[in-house]
């Protein structure tokens, strides 16, 4: 009995506690109160919590509203005037950049190789000194059929003398005529001697010749496959090095079979232009003319195969890689032209959205003949007077008001942009404004009312001007005094 007492006791102590430190809290200084828990400070009761709709609260005058709910005034788009310019009919497709020439230099004799005369990647003309062969035993084979060829000389000199002799015998009848035709032939064979050493000499010139490699064409080299001192021979399928000509330079693509009856027809006026684009797509890396079309579709493909030869002088373009390519074929004169993001589609088609009297929109179906990332060129449906939104559409229907501002930067002249300025609203005394006291009649500040410092449900009151407020405060909730706190 004893225990059931003493519990409470203890719990009346607590409780009057906490009403001591909730009737006190309101008394004490602003630092001081908001060191008390908040758990001790009496809620709001639904009395005291302003209305959803009322002044200063969610949606209501001088609150913030609801994030996300209808915004009052026109719509703010950008527009765009729809053009007339010349447009240029172009074919886009993804090519390979492929070197004009490409010569693997392999060595024609077989020898040591003694010497490497360039560095790797060397821009080299062509008839330059690019590797030496050890030259000793091809220099001693042409030496050997020089001298075989003075030898026959010799002998084809002296064979002639003694034709010369028999021949006078013979006219004389002082010797043989047979001997005399005998010695005729011998001359011819010595004579056929010198024309075979002739030949053995001019191979074993082009021999020597061939231990030292030179470059057949004009191009950078590639990085070496064999170093000085090994062996090469005329059987190595790498090669030395690898030269690829790189000035001018081919891009080799592919069109649609749909689009090559017009890249003939523009072969046919002239030169076709070509254009390399850089990642962006919008870059120009090179400009070329197209060099050739395949003289046959790839039947799995249903595509043809183009090649243009560009200059490449800055050497942006390197074989192997990848390239866009757009191709001009013709040239539209005078075409209407639109922003690509002013073309909207429905279920009926492209639509755009015309700028029309008083600023309101007016829904207007095109007709497409062509676009790109950039602009659309509009074949019917607009007559060239017209102004375009780009921007805004989520919020745009049919008679929309907007307010309008130029894609160039600037306000759209003659744009009902020139609304009135909202006045800042006069608050009469003893009538709550927006965001002003919710209760009516509340003094002002400096004028005895004073203001409770912290805690929920105390209203901050600057003659209206306030963005939100709370309910009235009750009498028991702060002293009446207005004079300094204890």
């Amino acid at each position: 009995m004893s225990k059931t007492r003493t519990f409470f006791v203890l719990l009346a102590v607590v409780a009057a506690g906490g009403a001591a430190a909730v009737h006190w809290r309101d008394r004490l200084p602003a630092p001081i109160a908001a060191l008390i828990p908040s758990a001790s400070v009496k809620a709001p009761t639904t009395a005291e919590a302003p209305p959803p709709g009322g002044p200063g609260g969610p949606g209501g005058p001088g609150g913030g509203g609801r994030r996300g709910g209808p915004m009052d005034g026109p719509t703010p788009v950008l527009t765009a005037r729809v053009e007339r310019r010349d447009v240029d009919v172009v074919f886009d497709g993804i090519g390979t950049v492929q070197a004009s020439a490409t010569v693997t230099v392999r060595s024609q004799v077989q020898g040591i190789l003694r010497e490497i005369a360039f560095t790797d990647g060397q821009e080299v003309a062509k008839g330059d000194v690019l590797a030496r062969i050890d030259p000793s035993s091809y220099r001693a084979t042409y030496d050997q059929v020089v001298a075989k060829r003075e030898q026959d000389e010799a002998e084809l000199r002296n064979a002639r003398a003694d034709l010369e002799r028999y021949t006078r015998l013979a006219l004389s009848e002082s010797g043989s005529r047979q001997q005399a035709d005998t010695q005729r032939a011998t001359v011819a064979k010595l004579e056929a001697q010198l024309k075979i050493d002739q030949g053995q000499i001019d191979a074993a010139r082009v021999d020597l010749d061939n231990t030292t490699i030179v470059a057949p064409i004009s191009g950078r080299t590639g990085i070496r496959s064999v170093d000085p001192g090994n062996l090469v021979r005329t059987t190595d399928t790498g090669g030395i090095v690898t030269i690829a000509r790189l000035k001018p330079i081919n891009v080799v693509f592919t069109l649609p079979q749909q689009q090559l009856a017009q890249v003939l027809a523009a072969q046919r006026r002239g030169s076709v232009p070509v254009e390399v684009l850089g990642a962006d797509r919008r870059t120009v890396v090179d400009s070329g003319t197209v060099e050739v079309v395949d003289n046959q579709v790839d039947s799995t493909t249903g595509t043809v195969k183009i090649r243009a030869s560009l200059p490449n002088l800055t050497s942006l373009l390197w074989p192997g890689q990848f390239a866009d390519v757009r191709i001009r074929v013709d040239t539209t004169r005078d075409a209407l032209v639109v922003p690509t993001s002013a073309v909207q589609r429905g279920a009926d088609g492209a639509f755009v959205y015309v700028l029309g009297a008083e600023d309101k929109v007016m829904r207007r179906p095109v007709e497409i003949a062509r676009q790109d990332e950039i602009r659309a060129v509009v074949a019917s449906g607009l007559d060239g007077s017209e102004t375009v939104v780009t921007t805004g559409f989520s919020r745009l229907t049919d008679g929309t008001r907007v307010k309008p501002t130029d894609s160039s930067g600037g306000a759209l002249q003659g744009a009902a942009s020139a609304a009135p300025t909202p006045k800042p609203a006069t608050v009469a005394p003893g009538v709550p404004g927006p965001g002003g006291d919710a209760a009516a009649g509340r003094r002002p500040r400096g004028e005895g009312g004073g203001r409770r410092p912290g805690g929920e449900g105390s209203a901050a009151v600057s003659g209206g001007a306030s963005g939100g407020s709370d309910g009235p405060a009750k009498s028991s909730d702060r002293p009446a005094a207005t004079g300094p706190r204890p």
